[in-house]
């Protein structure tokens, strides 16, 4: 589909719907339902039962910070960095939780892991995602091997996409449009197009839901010029998504869940930048194309619940990457194919005991074709089959525990066994929670770490044990909220790269040796009034020298929310992120070279207004105000002060 029609055609629906929609407000009178949380055990859990601090962004925050990327709104979560958010929208993003890399953060979607099995790091790739298909997110920190297995080392992401209402059509359309400019290179053109629609509905048995969505961002360069008088060329970034969900009642007791999503993104890139010069090009193009199917049946039963996740994730990535050396252009394509199906049972013992088991398959493989050698699936590939269990106890004393286990049986590497102790106390004279907790985790490696031709089929897991200890309170009834969490982590058999300059040979190995990540992560909320609220959250990370790459060791978000009216919302935000070590690729003595990154602080605001209530609304927002320039990797190009403006439309 043509992204400019579709720009179009969402623009001149939006304005002619809030033009001629009926003016009469409709309000909803709902309920306020106890908040609950999932990652805990995987079924609905009181939050006050929870030995963990969860953080929840729901759909009432998401809908009062329209514009953002799902990594713009993660990266203001305690404890998460989330390097590339600052930069070009066809940047790679590094994802750090606790002093973690890409590898030990487990992203899921409506509870089902994704990855790319062809990539490095297996990770996910959250530019793939508009967070206009997301209803709400729910991030939990510390090592979750036990419940959901490889990858959940320093925490979980997950990103529940939205499902039909409760009317038996309803729908929603978008448009935004914004400036994309450096703070050297200012240029306040519109450069960066996001627009979209989705169909929704329910009857007594079927429910559907359909989003289509569309993004073109341009104005600068991947690579940052070495001075404001040097002008590189854009490169430019689009996507499309295409989301399908539809569920079915068969009974009170079961339902029927099936999806299917389309995403693709296209992008130009620049080379890596190293002291000898950049690789400003206009050659390197690059596309990803995703296809994700699944199946969800639910079924409810007299004392428990039993569901299965399944999926079928198959994700295609190609380059044209310049060669300098050649002075010509190769082709490289990496494809892969995920295979998901968990299935998990809650059985109700007693009114303060469950238990959580359940059997998890996993099967990946891959193959590429590069111009420096081929890998095929028939060899490049391995499964996983994991049982495990949890018990959570809830003591009408106050007294909480989730204790699990979880045994990994790996077609290439063996055995892993993981299991996690949880225990905490909700003083309920007090306003009052102790959490603690005590788990250990694995990462496996990845196809390309085994079988690519820097691959090693004698690696084995990395594993990692974390423990933390801290508190929840609500003081001034409950007007207050604080919590405070310390973290120690250890981890062993880290996944290096190495190059043996005698052989001249690079493949991946075990490195030896104990490596250790401390911290704490504090969050307040201050309500001041019915109109006014204040968040802040700050992390402080100190890790060991072979881990401190872009991770900062003092973080600090600061957010100030203003319901101006009924109509009218307003937000301040501040963040100020710490010095950071980077490394760049010496063209001189072929070695790599460490540097130090300075510090930053980005000051944001963004205002919404309902023209009609619940149906038609318009927002401004102004990034990066006082337009610091500043740098988030070495050689690229970070986004200075930009305006971006939008309206929706809810039918």
């Amino acid at each position: 589909m043509n992204k400019k029609k579709v720009r179009i055609s969402v623009l001149l629906a939006l304005i002619s719907s809030c033009v001629f929609a009926q003016e009469k407000e409709i309000i909803a009178s709902q309920q306020e339902l106890d908040e609950v949380v999932v990652s805990d055990s995987k079924f609905a859990l009181a939050k006050e039962k929870s030995g963990k601090v969860i953080t929840n962004i729901t759909a009432k925050e998401l809908l009062n910070r329209p514009g953002q990327s799902v990594a713009t709104i993660l990266n203001t979560i305690a404890g998460i960095e989330i390097n590339g958010n600052q930069s070009a929208a066809g940047k790679n993003l590094g994802y750090y939780i606790r002093g973690g890399k890409n590898s030990q953060v487990l992203i899921l979607i409506d509870g089902i892991p994704v990855n790319d099995a062809s990539g490095i790091s297996m990770e996910y790739d959250l530019r793939l995602l508009p967070v206009e298909q997301v209803e709400s997110i729910e991030i939990m920190k510390g090592a979750a091997s036990t419940l959901y297995g490889s990858g959940a080392a320093t925490g979980l992401i997950n990103i529940k996409l939205k499902k039909s209402g409760k009317k038996s059509l309803s729908g929603n359309a978008y448009f935004n449009v914004g400036t994309n400019t450096t703070a050297t290179q200012q240029n306040q053109k519109a450069a960066d197009f996001n627009q979209g629609f989705s169909i929704n509905g329910r009857t007594t048995k079927l429910s559907y839901f359909t989003a289509l969505n569309s993004t073109e961002t341009n104005g600068i360069s991947q690579i940052a010029p070495p001075n404001p008088n040097v002008n590189y060329e854009e490169d430019p970034f689009s996507r499309l998504n295409y989301m399908a969900k539809v569920g079915y009642s068969v009974s009170d007791k079961m339902t029927l869940d099936f999806f299917g999503n389309y995403d693709q993104i296209k992008n130009d890139y620049d080379g890596g930048f190293d002291n000898t010069g950049t690789s400003d090009t206009n050659l390197n193009k690059t596309s990803s194309k995703q296809f994700r199917f699944g199946f969800s049946p639910k079924f409810k039963y007299n004392k428990g619940e039993f569901i299965i996740n399944s999926s079928l994730n198959k994700l295609v990535r190609s380059y044209d990457e310049l060669d300098t050396y050649s002075n010509s252009v190769g082709f490289s394509q990496y494809e892969s194919r995920s295979v998901n199906v968990d299935g998990f049972n809650k059985y109700q013992i007693s009114d303060s005991f469950y238990l959580v088991s359940g059997l998890q398959y996993q099967f990946h493989d891959a193959n590429s074709v590069t111009p420096y050698g081929n890998i095929t699936k028939e060899n490049t590939k391995f499964n996983m089959i994991d049982p495990y269990v949890t018990g959570v106890y809830t003591s009408s004393l106050g007294f909480n525990l989730n204790v699990g286990a979880r045994w990994n049986s790996h077609s290439a590497y063996g055995n892993q066994l993981v299991y996690n102790v949880n225990p905490s106390f909700d003083f309920q004279t007090l306003p009052f929670k102790i959490i603690s907790s005590y788990s250990t985790a694995f990462v496996t490696p990845s196809l390309y770490q085994l079988y690519s031709p820097y691959g090693n089929s004698s690696l084995t897991p990395e594993k990692n044990s974390t423990a933390e200890l801290g508190f929840e309170t609500q003081l001034g009834n409950n007007n207050i909220r604080w919590n405070l969490v310390g973290f120690y982590r250890e981890q062993t058999n880290f996944i290096g790269f190495y190059f043996n300059p005698v052989t001249d040979a690079s493949n991946y190995v075990n490195i030896n040796g104990l490596n250790k990540a401390k911290g704490i992560e504090t969050e307040i909320q201050f309500v001041l009034s019915n109109q006014l609220k204040w968040n802040s959250n700050y992390t402080f990370t100190q890790v060991d020298e072979a881990l401190d790459r872009l991770i900062p060791k003092h973080k600090l978000n600061s957010s100030l929310d203003y319901k101006v009216s009924d109509r009218l919302f307003w937000n301040v935000s501040y963040q100020y992120i710490d010095a950071r070590k980077d490394a760049f690729f010496d063209g001189n003595t072929y070695a790599t070279t460490q540097v130090n990154l300075g510090s930053y602080q980005l000051v944001n605001s963004l205002a919404r207004y309902e023209i009609i209530k619940n149906r038609c609304s318009v927002f401004g927002s102004a990034q990066n105000i006082f337009n610091a320039d500043f740098i988030e990797n070495l050689g690229y190009s970070t986004l200075g002060r930009n305006f971006k403006f939008g309206i929706t439309l809810n039918w």
